[in-house]
């Protein structure tokens, strides 16, 4: 069977595990095979205990350097009704050229590519220098006990990458349209409010505690909260619930309740975030509570020698060059970045998450081709 078709065989397969997260479904067991019958030293990295427990796999080729590393995951977000699905979400049905399930595009497709890549590559290996691939059951779920941990586990054994390629699908409508130099951070918060419940016509006997609420949240209601930067879009805020639990309309509620995120650039920390609205929050008065939680810090990878592969490997297998970008959710290249040089390039992700997500098996092929491409790029001038 020849490297396309291995690297859809191996798709289909990883598909066909249920590895809904934080759950192994056998996906990385098939990987750790496939990489050990590459040459690779295995090791499986379990984190955390009980149910929060998560399995993760690295695996190098090489010892010595230069070193090129490959990410992904293998764990996916729940199917939602398998009855609504065209296919079965873990059948890995291939029709009209297109792999159907569950973690076909986001990101099995992305894995088996940089897996049958490798394979391929490695037929005629280099002089020296290494490949290495950080594969984490954890990135839909928490990221507590994936990425974050592996990362950890790398620098402290001396695996630490030149550079390294996330195979997540950043692609929006056709292959070669995106790759994703940086990614935004994210801080989260419930900010309470308490007043003093009452009757609507005698406000002047309670608090109502919805005035200070709305108030405290005016700066963070669908704000842009600065005007970008050379690669980030201006960092944006969204109040996205607000709960008082009152069904009565003559009751002026006890407390409200409401959650906000934002998505932040590199001109703000989470830190310094926190700290200007908490200013705020205690200006507009009131008893209030917040309860923060950043679970990504904006990072940026400046154009230079990764994003270039990338670049002229994705415009010469599929006729067009990325542009760079820093939009979008998070991923664990927020944790990779802080050991090494870090950019995502993948499949097209328009079907990620939803019902009937699928990718076309033309685009696993000419992906394996991209991640070819880059690793003899890469390992040029030491062949």
């Amino acid at each position: 069977m020849d490297r396309t078709s291995q690297a859809v065989l191996l798709a289909q397969r990883l598909v066909r595990c249920p590895s809904v997260t934080p759950a192994e479904g056998g996906a990385l067991d098939l990987l750790e095979a496939e990489l050990t019958a590459m040459g690779c030293a295995c090791t499986r990295l379990p984190f955390g205990e009980g149910e929060a427990r998560v399995d993760n796999l690295f695996a190098r080729r090489g010892t010595d350097g230069p070193h090129f590393a490959f990410a992904g995951h293998t764990d996916v977000v729940p199917p939602g009704d398998a009855a609504a699905w065209t296919h079965d979400p873990f059948s890995g049905e291939i029709v009209d050229g297109r792999l159907h399930g569950r973690g076909a595009a986001d990101m099995k497709g992305g894995v088996a590519a940089f897996v049958a890549a490798a394979a391929q590559f490695l037929e005629t290996p280099p002089q020296h220098g290494s490949i290495s691939f950080l594969i984490t059951g954890d990135e839909e779920g928490d990221a507590i006990n994936g990425t974050t941990r592996m990362v950890d586990w790398v620098r402290d054994n001396d695996h630490v990458p030149d550079m390294c390629l996330v195979g997540e699908p950043t692609n929006v409508s056709e292959m070669g349209d995106v790759i994703k130099n940086g990614r935004r951070g994210s801080l989260s918060c419930q900010l309470t409010v308490t007043g003093i419940q009452g009757h609507v016509a005698y406000p002047h006997f309670a608090d109502n505690p919805l005035t200070h609420l709305l108030a405290m949240l005016a700066p963070v209601n669908g704000c842009e909260l600065d005007g970008g930067t050379e690669f980030f879009d201006p960092s944006t805020t969204n109040v996205t619930s607000i709960d008082v639990g009152n069904t009565a309309g003559n009751v002026i509620p006890a407390s409200a309740t409401a959650q906000f995120n934002i998505r932040f650039n590199t001109e703000h920390s989470a830190d310094s975030l926190i700290g200007w609205l908490e200013e705020h929050f205690d200006r507009v008065g009131g008893k209030w509570e917040a309860h923060w939680k950043a679970t990504a810090h904006p990072f940026v990878t400046p154009p230079g020698q990764l994003t270039e592969m990338i670049a002229e490997a994705a415009e010469k297998i599929v006729g067009r060059r990325p542009e760079l970008l820093t939009n979008g959710g998070t991923s664990d290249a927020r944790f990779i970045t802080t050991i090494c040089p870090v950019a995502e390039f993948g499949l097209v992700g328009k079907t990620m998450h939803k019902i009937d997500e699928q990718v076309a098996v033309e685009d696993i092929d000419a992906l394996t081709d991209v991640y070819t491409h880059i690793l003899h790029s890469f390992f040029e001038k030491v062949r």
